[in-house]
């Protein structure tokens, strides 16, 4: 998941024009056979998260009960229905993300926001790991005022049991979600079909305490 290291987000006159068609994705999704694609089953909530490479940050989400379905694509930036290699030019605007159908009875969003503060380092701007350049930068996209409120105060409350360790400022994207465009076949599901795949994502051992 290495492309070019692009460390500004581009000018709107600069980005690629992409294209008119979407790519085409899995009807179904390669672990639980669930939906790719919605409309989902009424009940469920769709979250959004980029939190570096797509493929780990997938798997994070889709491991956990509660989770219909995940897919991966980019969100976050301007050219419509853009290709993997137009993304990593750094000229599209957008970041790897993942989106989580989940059914809030059984798993709330503030869970899924525990997941997305434990397993990547908010506080690397356009960077995550040995991956860098804006397609890698943190993350959330929200879907409900609800959910845009709780990203926000989490984010405080995760700053705060961060500060006193010698961690920076968090520079988390969080904004409601606008085009979110899916990514090609090979990437959904990736480390399902490709279990020994590369995966940045660990638990950093800093614990988020919840929303209270």
């Amino acid at each position: 998941m290495f492309g070019r290291r692009d460390t500004e987000m581009p000018e709107p006159e600069s980005t690629l024009p992409g294209r008119a068609v979407p790519v085409e994705v899995p009807v179904a999704h390669f672990i639980n056979g669930n939906p790719l694609v919605g409309p989902f089953p009424e009940g469920t909530e769709v979250a959004v998260f980029g939190m570096g490479c797509f493929w780990g940050a997938e798997r994070r989400f889709w491991l956990l009960d509660g989770v219909y379905s995940t897919n991966v694509g980019y969100a976050g930036g301007t050219t419509p229905h853009p290709s993997y290699e137009e993304v990593c030019t750094g000229r599209t605007g957008h970041t790897e993300a993942a989106m989580v159908v989940y059914d809030p009875t059984q798993v709330t969003y503030d869970e899924l926001l525990r997941v997305f503060w434990e397993t990547h380092d908010p506080t690397q701007g356009y960077q995550q790991g040995n991956d860098i350049g804006t397609q890698y930068r943190s993350a959330i996209y929200t879907t409900t005022d609800e959910q845009l409120d709780q990203a926000k105060r989490s984010q405080d409350i995760y700053q705060g049991e961060i500060t006193p360790l010698g961690f920076g400022e968090i520079t988390t994207e969080i904004a409601p979600l606008g085009e979110y465009y899916y990514a090609e076949d090979y990437h959904q599901q990736y480390l399902g079909k490709n279990p020994h795949g590369y995966d940045c994502h660990a638990n950093t051992g800093i614990s988020y305490p919840g929303l209270g």
